[in-house]
């Protein structure tokens, strides 16, 4: 049985207060930590649930997760050939505008075929948003006109995935981050205001990975379930490193800011400043490829899982001799499994 998923936006006045709620500008809110800053909220809802705000339903069909800012709600869906990015009121549901991204993917995989995945990041007038088939774009806030665009399949020989891209844009300072997944450039940075690229990155084989291990120890190396090189499937991309279906993290460790995200056959880190690869953990990685959960990293501690048997595990960074980045495994277990975001 197939079963059509039709985006439907509601909004629940579950606040006490009657001030607007915190901005959530992206993919797990404003640090992509899955953390509100709201205060106020209800302690238990009424018998009845809270009432209904609005709610509108013909926005088209998808996956997207809602972005919110400046009294606004911005987010993706296919809408009959086209795969198209939205703005509503926050106020009323009202649509601002609607922009056309390209056509709708034909996606080859029957499950999660009905529109995109992704959550707008939204960085003060600019949004940035990434289709099914790998086009990058920054639209305008106020009005949706696309100010650039760029293709992670033409531009960087990225492979779309069995079930597409899913990944949602990282805004961090003057870049944005994305995951083309290609043998040169499993991840990129690109200039916010102007779309061309500022440095990308690729995943060293492990014959070259030795010679690169100066000031570097890298956890779980062509080790844990299926190691590195082609011995994964396809599905996230190509036997091999490419691109699964996870959004990319920005954190800071010892005066250092590195952006971390779980490819198809590992979790890997580079620097954010020139893109340098500078650790990978291969236990959280699955062997299918399917690999959608976002990492996680706190005080220090790195923690990512998948499902097909493959579980989670738990890093801990340090600075070793040469000042390099040491990432130690605390633990790793079959049990934590974690297959969606």
């Amino acid at each position: 049985m197939k079963a059509k998923v039709k985006l439907t936006a509601a909004v629940l006045m579950v606040v006490a207060c009657s001030s607007l709620a915190v901005d959530w500008p992206q993919w797990r809110g404003q640090n992509r930590d899955g953390k509100s800053a709201d205060t106020g909220l209800l302690k238990e809802w009424p018998n009845d649930g809270p009432p209904l705000a609005w709610k509108i339903d013909k926005i088209g069909g998808g996956y997207t997760a809602p972005s919110i800012a400046a009294g606004r709600i911005f987010g993706m869906s296919n809408r009959g050939e086209d795969e198209v990015v939205w703005a509503l009121s926050e106020t009323d549901g009202r649509e601002l505008w609607v922009t056309r991204l390209g056509p709708a993917l034909v996606q080859r995989a029957s499950q999660g075929k009905e529109g995109p995945a992704c959550t707008p990041t939204v960085d003060g007038e600019r949004l940035y948003v990434e289709g099914l088939g790998g086009n990058v774009a920054c639209l305008q806030v106020e009005d949706g006109r696309i100010v650039w665009q760029i293709s992670m399949t033409d531009d960087f020989g990225g492979r779309v995935p069995m079930w597409s891209y899913r990944e949602s844009p990282l805004v961090d300072g003057d870049k944005v981050i994305c995951t083309p997944g290609g043998a040169d450039a499993i991840i990129v940075a690109l200039n916010k205001l102007t779309g061309e690229t500022i440095w990308k990155s690729k995943l060293p084989d492990s014959q070259t990975a030795n010679d690169e291990r100066r000031g570097v120890v890298f956890a779980g190396f062509g080790g844990g379930r299926g190691g590195s090189g082609g011995r994964r499937g396809g599905f996230g991309g190509g036997a091999g490193a490419g691109a699964a279906y996870a959004s990319v993290i920005a954190f800071d460790f010892e005066g250092q800011r590195q952006y971390m995200q779980l490819i198809s056959n590992t979790l890997v880190v580079f620097a954010a400043s020139d893109g340098k690869f500078l650790w990978r953990y291969d236990k959280p990685a699955n062997r299918m490829g399917i690999n959608c959960a976002t990492p996680i990293f706190y005080n220090g501690m790195v923690f990512a899982s998948s499902a097909y048997g493959a579980g989670g595990g738990m890093v801990k960074l340090s600075k070793d001799a040469s000042d390099g980045v040491k990432a130690e495994e605390v633990y790793s277990t079959a049990e934590m499994q974690n297959h969606h975001y």
